[in-house]
């Protein structure tokens, strides 16, 4: 019995890790949370795509998350009005920003 239990809570515990994924800005307090604003990155097309850059799209935005999308790649289709989509190219350059 108790080894079931304790199966289970290591079971959840590791799944539950996976959706802990809200950004944090180096050094900084937590993202923002609340509504995706785009124009706030707008900069941010044409330059290669990293984590700092992803950062500062998701202070500039106002967002809680932000998902790279790139060429060919499955994404769900739900939108999120705390998320910001940063579409690049096949280089890993930023060809748009927008929100969902």
């Amino acid at each position: 019995m108790t080894r079931s239990i304790l199966c289970l809570t290591v079971l959840a515990a590791a799944s539950l890790a996976g959706c802990a994924s809200s950004p944090k800005v180096a050094g900084g307090p937590a993202v923002p949370t609340g509504k995706c604003n785009a124009e706030g990155a707008r900069w941010a097309i044409g330059s290669a795509v990293n984590d700092d850059v992803v950062n500062r799209i998701l202070q500039g935005t106002g967002s809680r998350d932000a998902r790279v999308l790139r060429p060919g790649q499955m994404a769900t289709m739900d939108f999120r009005e705390d998320r910001v989509n940063v579409d690049v190219n096949d280089r890993g350059a930023i060809t748009g920003i927008r929100c969902g």
